[in-house]
């Protein structure tokens, strides 16, 4: 039987809103955004959201913006009808909103009521559109601003119920648009109320860095603000202003990254991949920084007509742009010089209201093992792990005992780090400052100073190197000997020289002068592991790092090794003067600071 033809026909105009609506309305998060979005553009300094069962029931918006007369509500609620396309050109958006398909299309899935009146109206006018039915415009009582209420949300379209998620999830999601669009604007108060969420009344802040970093405190805490830096570089009339957090200020995923373009929050690869390149140095993979970054330019420049939502961009020139952002992060990184983390007296705080005064003493207080025990009879003693005494560093003196008989040189407790006192445990650095003191992890700071001298020899003239009189042949896996061995050439980049020594070995002639007696084999098998997590599209200079951080963690001062006062003196000042040294490779602190203040509250002192 041969096919049926059918006669093309125009879709009913509310059943064409529907389609646009399943565009535009995802969720009652992307509702809460259009509404939001159109206050902001209409000049609004207050701004009042209040959603019911995550926004199914209810959302209600207002303003205290320009609001609109009765001609504008009658327009306001048709397809393709909007204010903020004054010449026609798509090519120069300058506002957050403007498709023109944000209330018809909310309109035609759910109960809309909107009531507004302009600044010079004697007095309000409301329209409402009842799942695609536009009713005539009438007369209300309202202030100065707009009011718009969506009930019954995808009532009209029940299939679309079904695939929300959970009522407090649907909230959640609310309250983050609002918590973006907030901190987008930063001169605007808003508040946010409803069941199944924590709400919050956001005063308005001032202009400027100052006003910015008061609203991001705001949202994002305290500890951000005071783990953040700023950021404020401009080229080529693109211009990147905000903060970023420091290194050791990281997270677990990158929810905690907030980008703008124009105002307007967006999630772009292209904005994530320059963040994640410019912490490359700094994190380990798994780790993302805390940041909020703004992106200005001229609307010709970027394209944000590419995604209904408006949740994505498109760049003119992105490779502009990721250089911009790559570099201003990387210079802001390197001007915090060897700053940690401010967690010292956050740390004691968890700590203390953790345990309780009580059980803090008690953990103090521990009675000690008895003076006749002995490890090694523990059934808990590990067997053949042990690593053998160091010959070199048996007879070195007790810098616990030494550190702190000769006094404090003035210079010395003037530094940023301030002067070397003792060494606890053979691992950690106890220095005196002049209103507090630091907690050094030895080998966590000497780690980074290593890489950093290491890649410093890569940027100058190349990494010295020392020929071996014996060439150390090292065995492994043949899969990963293979690997090494197409690494070659950046291998020797970095310093190391490595040849095939038949099946499942490789020998290495040459070695980084700076590594010394290191354990080169260990070496070799940890970048062996190392490469195996990097992907072919690696880029060449972060294998090249990734190496080099290999290298410098075997080389630097291990933990349970005693340190002269010079050494620790010395070690402080090069931490000084080494860009990014307050966190180690991985992300760790390399030290923490306590205040004087911090240690008279745990006396109760104050």
């Amino acid at each position: 039987m041969p096919p049926q033809t059918r006669p093309i026909r125009r879709l009913d105009p509310v059943l064409v809103d529907r389609i646009a609506a399943g565009e535009v309305v995802e969720r009652p998060a992307s509702a809460v955004k259009e509404l939001v979005e159109n206050a902001l553009d209409a000049g609004a300094r207050r701004i009042d959201v209040v959603v019911e069962d995550g926004g199914r029931r209810l959302i209600r918006v207002t303003d205290d913006g320009a609001g609109m007369g009765p001609d504008d509500l009658a327009l306001a609620v048709d397809r393709h009808a909007t204010s903020k396309l004054a010449d026609g050109d798509l090519t120069r958006i300058a506002t957050l909103g403007f498709r023109g398909e944000a209330l018809p299309s909310i309109g035609s899935v759910a109960f809309l009521d909107i009531v507004s009146r302009p600044l010079d109206a004697p007095q309000a006018h409301r329209i409402r559109v009842e799942q695609g039915v536009k009713r005539p415009v009438g007369p209300a009582a309202h202030p100065f601003g707009t009011r718009v209420e969506v009930r019954d949300l995808f009532s009209a379209t029940p299939a679309r119920l079904k695939f929300l998620k959970s009522q407090r999830a649907e909230a959640q999601a609310v309250a983050d648009i609002v918590k973006r669009l907030a901190m987008a604007h930063p001169g605007v108060r808003f508040s946010l109320g409803g069941d199944s969420l924590s709400g919050f009344d956001h005063a308005a802040c001032g202009d400027g860095e100052a006003g910015l970093r008061a609203r991001l405190a705001q949202v994002l805490g305290l500890e951000f603000r005071e783990n953040a830096l700023p950021v404020d570089a401009v080229r080529e009339g693109l211009s990147l202003r905000g903060f970023a957090g420091l290194p050791t200020y990281h997270r677990a995923n990158a929810l905690n990254q907030f980008l703008y373009v124009n105002g307007r929050p967006v999630r772009d690869k292209l904005l994530h991949g320059a963040v994640r390149a410019a912490y490359m140095d700094y994190l380990p993979s798994d780790r993302h920084p805390a940041l909020a970054l703004y992106v200005d330019c001229d609307p010709q420049d970027v394209d944000v007509n590419v995604h209904p939502a408006k949740a994505e961009v498109r760049f003119r020139d992105p490779g502009l742009v990721r250089g911009l952002i790559i570099g201003a992060l990387k210079q802001t990184l390197a001007g915090a010089m060897h700053r940690s983390a401010t967690t010292g007296a956050d740390r004691l705080d968890a700590m203390m209201a953790a345990r309780g005064p009580a059980q803090a003493f008690q953990q103090a207080w521990r009675p000690a093992p008895a003076a006749d025990w002995d490890w090694r009879a523990s059934p808990s003693a590990p067997a053949g792990l042990a690593e053998a005494p160091q010959a070199a560093f048996s007879h070195a003196p007790s810098a616990d005992a030494r550190a702190h008989a000769a006094p404090a040189a003035q210079e010395d407790l003037d530094a940023p780090l301030g002067a070397a006192r003792a060494q606890v445990h053979d691992t950690y650095i106890i220095a005196q400052t002049r209103d507090g003191l630091v907690i050094v992890d030895q080998h966590a700071a000497h780690e980074r100073l290593v890489y950093e001298r290491l890649k410093a020899q890569r940027a100058q003239a190349g990494i010295s190197r020392q020929l071996l009189l014996i060439p150390i042949v090292v065995d492994m896996d043949g899969a990963d000997a293979a690997r090494l061995m197409e690494h070659r050439d950046a291998l020797a980049q970095s310093g190391l020289v490595v040849e095939p020594f038949g099946p499942g070995a490789v020998a290495v002639s040459e070695t980084p002068a700076l590594l010394g007696k290191a354990d080169i084999a260990g070496v070799v098998r940890d970048i062996a592991d190392a490469l195996a997590d990097e992907t072919p599209a690696t880029p060449l200079d972060r294998r090249l790092d990734h190496v080099l951080a290999t290298m410098a963690c075997h080389h630097s001062v291990r933990a349970g090794r005693r340190l002269a006062p010079d050494e620790m003196n010395a070690l402080l000042r090069e931490m000084e003067a080494t860009p990014g040294s307050g966190q180690c490779n991985h992300g760790r602190p390399t030290y923490v600071e306590l205040k004087l203040a911090d240690v008279e509250r745990l006396f109760g002192r104050r």
